[in-house]
């Protein structure tokens, strides 16, 4: 696998932003963010939503993986699955978002000036679906994080414990808490060989 660039900080969570990317409007958290000890079930559940894109799309998922917290045995995490999948082109959504809206999977964001990610959102239970092309650096960088976190209990716990201080600092809006979280992770890929 290519070593991907370091990302770039991420941009102030603004209204005009969220909107600019959101289907619909942008939803508000009802509740705190909570962070649970890892469960031995969350791959099980991972493989059950790989299962049911993998049917759907058939080949037109070059790509189906597990990642973010849920997928780094012992990491704290939100009980929501991430789940990157590859697309030959994002853009083209009559090639397989059709097929993901009829297995369940509910388009939540567009970002053109984000490698063309596509977010959905997935139920029973919750997941998070990030569609990229291929190569992309994004979803090189999820790959790396997460083998990184595999093998380096002292970054999942540092990690971990950055999570939970944003989870209780009452952000807005879940882009608040996933913006907040990109210090340590570029502190952590840096470690991991990102330059």
């Amino acid at each position: 696998m290519r070593m991907p660039p370091l990302p770039a900080p991420a941009p102030p969570v603004t209204e005009e932003w969220l909107r600019a990317r959101n289907v619909g409007d942008p939803p508000r958290l009802t509740a705190p963010i909570m962070i649970s000890a890892y469960d031995p079930v969350w791959p099980l559940l991972y493989a059950r939503h790989a299962t049911r894109i993998r049917a759907a799309l058939g080949l037109v998922a070059l790509a189906v993986d597990h990642v973010g917290s849920t997928a780094v045995p012992g990491m704290a995490a939100k009980f929501r699955i991430d789940i990157d999948v590859v697309v030959t082109d994002p853009r083209d959504e009559d090639a397989y978002l059709p097929a993901l809206s009829s297995a369940g999977y509910v388009l939540r964001l567009r970002e053109p000036d984000w490698y063309e990610r596509r977010a959905l959102h997935g139920f029973d239970p919750p997941c998070n679906v990030h569609v990229f092309p291929p190569d992309c650096d994004e979803h090189l960088r999820h790959l790396i994080l997460r083998d990184w976190l595999r093998t380096h209990p002292e970054d999942r716990s540092r990690y971990a414990a950055e999570k939970r201080r944003i989870a209780q600092s009452g952000v807005t809006y879940m882009a608040e808490y996933a913006n907040q979280k990109s210090t340590v992770i570029i502190d952590i890929l840096k470690r991991a060989g990102l330059t």
